[in-house]
């Protein structure tokens, strides 16, 4: 009689199981899926490095990874679908540009203080619109980035209203201004890098599980004992902290920045949720995925209509917005994971 017998008989102490050591494996898995998925995102840069067009829009598209990977952890996670985060992202770039163009300081210094300015503001303003649920939300946060993109051209001796603030070019690593391209691609793909290591290090925390369920059902959450107004704002908060450093690295990246370019809906606000839906909203490689299928192909469109039908493009990614609603509702990711799903079931059947 083996162990297995042993531990099936009426009265016999079933095997020990031991928590820790599936959740080391767990976490190994977990670990070797994100260097993965990193190794994957760095190969276009590898291939493509003395390629400086390629190289703009490989930067443009870790920057806009990143960012949809930040509003993924209250989108995506949390369920709350938020068309605010321009607001975050303009606090990191307004802040960064002010204290560097007109003080001197070292935006590394800066980006920190920055985030950490556009939790705060992300609380105080999610505080009172948490309470609306579903379209409501999504309505009041977008009233938020208009409101931001009318102050920000008001207080023009603040923010420099439609002129702008330009930075000026000082080669150097401590100022984060580089001279090659390739320079500034592998600063954002350390970017994109660091958040979706967050999110991964999220999924599996506390924090994480706790803004799924709030996601999959607030009432159930609340009744399990689940502090769910709290659970909420520190997800917008760790995803408004992330946002702002975007902003940081977008302003470094341009050396301008102007309202339009910060608080602009469809290049913006949209933009971060549309990247999220398409690769597949509340999946750790779906912001991703989306950012690398759709940031090219939106510069491929916009370098082909521009000049005969000005604006097709973005009536072209609001219809693919709005088919990955209606038949992709889980996103690339999702697509993919049913597919295979279904070919294993079919060998399993035979």
């Amino acid at each position: 009689m083996n162990k297995t017998d042993l531990a099936g008989a009426p009265g016999a102490r079933p095997p020990v199981v031991r928590p820790e050591d599936s959740g080391l494996q767990s976490a190994g898995t977990a670990l070797w899926r994100y260097l993965g998925l990193m190794a994957l995102a760095a190969l276009p840069l590898l291939l493509l490095a003395k390629d400086p067009y390629w190289l703009n829009i490989i930067a443009f598209t870790y920057l806009m990874g990143g960012l949809a990977s930040a509003w993924n952890i209250i989108g995506g996670f949390g369920g709350q679908f938020s068309l605010g985060h321009g607001v975050f992202f303009g606090i990191g770039a307004y802040v960064t540009a002010i204290a560097t163009a007109r003080y001197g300081l070292s935006p590394w210094l800066v980006m920190v203080p920055a985030a950490l300015l556009a939790s705060l503001v992300a609380m105080l303003i999610s505080w009172p619109t948490f309470r609306l649920k579903g379209p409501f939300f999504a309505i009041a946060t977008m009233a938020f980035n208009e409101v931001a993109f009318v102050l920000a051209n008001h207080f023009d001796s603040f923010t420099g209203g439609p002129r702008g603030i330009m930075i000026p070019f000082k080669a150097g690593f401590a100022n984060m201004i580089f001279r090659e391209r390739w320079q500034y691609a592998v600063l954002m793909f350390v970017f994109v890098a660091l958040v979706v290591g967050i999110t991964v290090c999220l999924r599996r925390s506390r924090l994480g599980y706790y803004l799924l369920a709030v996601r999959e059902d607030e009432d159930a959450a609340r009744a399990s004992g689940i502090n769910v107004l709290s659970v909420k704002l520190q997800g917008m908060a760790l995803s408004a902290f992330l946002t702002a450093i975007g902003g940081t690295l977008f302003t470094m990246y341009l050396r301008f920045i102007d309202p339009p370019s910060l608080f602009t809906l469809q290049d913006v606000g949209v933009k971060f949720a549309l990247l999220s839906l398409i690769g597949g909203v509340g999946t750790i490689a779906g912001p991703l995925l989306g950012a690398a299928l759709i940031v090219p192909f939106e510069n491929f469109l916009r370098a082909e209509l521009a000049d005969a039908l000005p604006g097709m493009n973005l009536a072209i990614l609001g219809l693919l917005m709005v088919l990955a609603a209606l038949f992709m509702k889980r996103g690339v990711v999702g697509a993919v994971e049913d597919l295979v799903r279904k070919i294993r079931s079919r060998r399993g059947g035979r």
